[in-house]
């Protein structure tokens, strides 16, 4: 990465990923209709480049490839370039990756695709190096030659462009008969419990990725005490044991890095992704309800903390991610040596941490360095404390360390996503500045990135919303809002689903699938499409489709329970030959294959009978159960938003719980063991 050009088109842009290539010698354009009209005058083809800030592989082509005069003079001479950041523009990048998994190459970032001028793919891959090198192509010889086919093999090139853009155009009309829930979920709990590494957790073997879909969908069939049960509680509480106890995790800061290159956890990709931080605490939340270990909730206060103090913005929103390198080297910010150990405890206290935490000698890392994990856990108390506070002193001398680049842009969607996060810790931990936390950061987000027409724009950074949303980006947003009621009972976060949901309706709805498209009406021409994958970002259809059944069954709003059952029989259709893509989807059909659950708590927020009511509730983990607490303070508002609850009295003047079913309401209980009695019949009672 090199220091901005100020000639260059991209000095202008707010992206870090973009400002990282505005010293390359290449002539790089934004996207945008500039680039495509230039194509066109000149009749070249497009040279199209898609990565992100924290991406380690994107920093290694930049260095040799970008930054190479001999590279740089074939792109700028038969080529126009085109940089995007896909984390700006998600539908550019799903578009043009989909197109290059059509033509048979892998996936990853970088991706390099070659575009004719009206924007259809014709080649790609991954990483290009300068020159030819072990088997992959290298750019000093790629470039001439496609170059020369433009020139004399027109009418092949424009035919690939041709066929890959007619098959992403049919791409999302499932064809298979839809499949009933309950067996789609059924096979896809078979194919994970046939993927699991039973020896150390996770799924399949290296790299392994967290996959917080599949923890979700898994932890709900265990609460339900469906078929396999048993087997799903083993992968779920398996993986978050491996993944919290090995290098995977910051034992120091707290948080999770992208995923690890072993199949043990202990190696990891070092970059750390905000929307990782978010899916994988209400997991851990989710799996702490469940089984009371505190172990899991000290995970998810470590993931806190750890976006408090590096990733949260003066406004009060949560930046995007931290890079895996600094000083040129991956994971040097987050490895030590027996050394450096030393040289900040002290001999006696460092050997004292080695041991419990892996330290060698010869390390298990690049040049002797070793990434921490649990070698040996604690044997008790006092020996826990004394690590506690060696951790503390080693994670701020690790301060004192050149840091890695921190991608600052606040994406709408992940705020989202951690919002929700948020908004369940304080619930479940019963932590109301969790909850406060939370709502800063959405209200900083209804105020600066959504646009004159209600919609939300994609990012915002120094003082400037930009890009349109996506899908993802109000529904994410919605489930944030959404937990923020649950948590703090405040009537205005469900203003703010419900003007969410029905601008995802407008924008994103297609009424001929019965299901939402990712991005709205493309201005740039090209072909909409639906993510049919959660993969580390949950799918949009997912997520939108999940709050609109919560949403819907507890706001008593049959048009978007309606709407979530089109998006349900869809992907029935469309996840009948691999149930398993949708892990989160699948969580959310088999919600709503059951009867809608509340319960309604009534009483006056500083009752602590009120109080002693929340707290049984938190301790249960019921993937079928949303919660409202009313007051005389929001009984008013509620009765338009939530008439049901708000209909329902206080009983015998006392603080009082409803748990209801499908809207009907059993006997009002007022101590806590009467209510986690009620909760605790089966689902399908």
């Amino acid at each position: 990465m090199h220091a901005p050009d100020a000639t260059s088109r991209l000095a202008r842009e707010k992206s870090p990923y973009l400002l990282q290539h505005a010293g390359n010698p290449v002539d790089w354009y934004p996207w945008g209709d500039e680039a495509f009209a230039r194509a066109r005058a000149e009749d070249k083809p497009v040279f199209l480049s898609i990565g992100y800030a924290t991406c380690h592989w994107c920093h290694v082509m930049e260095r040799e490839s970008f930054m190479h005069a001999g590279v740089a003079a074939l792109l700028n001479a038969d080529f126009i370039c085109i940089k995007v950041d896909r984390e700006e523009r998600p539908d550019v990048d799903h578009l043009y990756m989909t197109a290059m998994q059509a033509l048979g190459q892998g996936g990853g970032w970088p991706l390099n695709v070659f575009l004719t001028p009206d924007r259809r793919p014709f080649w790609g891959g991954t990483y290009f190096p300068p020159s030819t090198t072990a088997g992959r192509p290298g750019l000093m010889q790629l470039l001439p030659r496609l170059a020369e086919a433009w020139r004399t093999q027109r009418e092949q090139v424009l035919g690939t462009g041709e066929q890959v853009m007619g098959l992403l155009g049919s791409l999302g009309s499932p064809s298979a008969e839809p499949q009933p829930i309950a067996e789609l979920a059924a096979r896809a709990a078979v194919f994970l419990e046939r993927e699991h590494d039973d020896a150390c957790g996770g799924f399949g073997g290296a790299p392994k990725f967290p996959s917080p879909g599949n923890l979700t969908f898994l932890l709900q069939r265990w609460a339900r005490g469906e078929d396999g049960a048993e087997t799903a509680r083993r992968m779920v509480l398996g993986q978050l044991e491996a993944m919290r106890a090995n290098g995977l995790h910051d034992v120091l800061g707290g948080g999770f890095h992208r995923y690890a290159t072993d199949r043990e956890w202990r190696i990891p990709h070092f970059e750390k992704m905000l929307y990782d931080q978010a899916l994988l605490a209400d997991v851990y939340l989710d799996a702490f309800r469940a089984t009371g270990d505190a172990r899991w909730a000290d995970t998810v206060r470590g993931i806190l903390a750890y976006v408090e103090r590096d990733l949260t913005s003066p406004e009060g929103a949560f930046r995007s991610a931290e890079d895996a390198d600094s000083e040129g080297e991956e994971g040097r910010f987050y490895t030590w040596t027996p050394a450096q150990l030393a040289e900040v405890l002290g001999p006696a206290d460092a050997a004292t941490f080695a041991f419990h935490h892996g330290v060698t000698t010869h390390g298990n890392f690049e040049h002797g360095s070793t990434v921490l994990f649990e070698a040996h856990a604690a044997a008790d108390a006092t020996t826990a404390a004394t690590l506690a506070g060696l951790r503390e002193r080693l994670r701020e001398a690790r301060t004192r360390r050149v840091r890695p680049l921190c991608d600052d842009k606040i994406v709408t969607a992940w705020n989202g996503l951690f919002i929700a996060a948020l908004a369940k810790a304080a619930r479940v931990l019963r932590d109301p500045s969790l909850a406060d936390r939370a709502a800063r950061a959405a209200d900083f987000l209804w105020t600066h990135v959504r646009a004159d027409d209600g919609t939300l724009h994609r990012r915002w950074r120094e003082g400037e919303a930009a890009h349109a949303g996506q899908l993802d980006d109000h529904a994410d947003l919605a489930w944030g809002s959404f937990e923020l009621f649950l948590a703090t009972h405040e009537p205005r976060w469900l203003e703010r689903v419900e003007t969410l949901i029905e601008t995802m309706l407008a924008r994103f709805w297609d009424e001929s699938a019965g299901a939402f498209f990712d991005a709205a009406a493309n201005p740039d021409g090209l072909p909409r499409l639906r993510s049919g994958f959660d993969g580390a970002e949950l799918a949009g259809n997912s997520i939108a489709a999940e709050v609109l059944w919560r949403a819907g069954t507890l706001m008593e709003r049959p048009t978007w329970i309606a709407h979530a059952e089109r998006v349900f029989a869809y992907h029935a259709r469309r996840l009948a030959p691999v149930p398993w893509a949708m892990p989160r989807m699948l969580a959310a059909m088999a919600r709503a294959a059951a009867p809608p659950r509340h319960v309604v708590l009534v009483g006056e927020a500083d009752d602590p009978a009120l109080r002693a009511l929340q707290d049984a509730l938190a301790s249960r983990v019921r993937p079928d159960l949303d919660e409202v607490v009313v007051t005389d303070a929001n009984r008013a508002a509620l009765a338009r938003l939530v008439p049901f609850a708000a209909a329902l009295p206080a009983s015998a003047g006392r603080a009082t719980a409803f748990v209801c079913v499908g809207h009907a309401c059993q006997a009002p209980v007022h101590e806590p063991s009467a209510l986690v009695a009620a909760l605790d019949t089966r689902i399908d009672s």
